[in-house]
């Protein structure tokens, strides 16, 4: 059992009510990841607003999805890789390149797996791109603008899947069915 609250509004720090409410217009839930993120004002407040500039950037939904359920996997965060595969399937991926996400695998759309690899490169790397690295993700067609842009969404989704390691927040309902668990070594 988790020794860290899953907050509510109404139980939540005055400071963390506003993100909560926010997230609760954008999903119809309150993620119970933010819930937990709510113990620390700080912390929810500094991922909504990153957050926010993530979802307002030059990619696309379905390349941002992909991104944070690699970005998922590669961290070993059961409830975002849960959360994140729910979610890249809404925005219109494509299940066989999900389920290849969700087994370490980059998908078959070639822009997609530009993304994921790059991901992948960032966080194994922590952050130490090779020129290969770089030249392969503009090679696909992305800018170098938008490589700083997947910093961006690497820095976010560190956010929660680093919270989710740490808090272990139970798994919503509806996203049951997406549930995953880190591989045995």
């Amino acid at each position: 059992m988790s020794t860290y609250p899953v907050h509510t509004i109404e139980s939540a720090p005055a400071q963390s009510k506003p993100v909560l409410q926010q997230l609760q217009q954008a999903f119809g839930l309150i993620p119970n990841i933010a819930g937990a993120m709510a113990a620390s004002p700080v912390l929810i407040n500094g991922f909504i607003g990153l957050f926010e500039r993530v979802h307002a950037s030059s990619l696309t939904e379905p390349q941002i999805q992909t991104l944070l359920l690699t970005n998922a996997v590669t961290n070993a965060s059961e409830w975002a890789v849960a959360f994140h595969t729910a979610l890249a399937l809404q925005q219109g991926v494509h299940p066989a390149d999900v389920d290849a996400m969700r087994h370490s695998g980059l998908p078959d759309d070639a822009s997609l797996a530009a993304l994921s690899m790059l991901a992948r490169t960032l966080i194994e790397k922590r952050g130490r791109l090779a020129e290969l690295d770089q030249r392969r993700f503009f090679e696909a067609g992305f800018s170098p603008e938008q490589l700083l842009e997947v910093i961006a969404v690497v820095a976010a989704s560190t956010i929660t899947n680093y919270t989710g390691s740490v808090t272990q927040p139970a798994l919503e309902t509806p996203f049951d069915e997406f549930a995953w668990q880190v591989p045995a070594p």
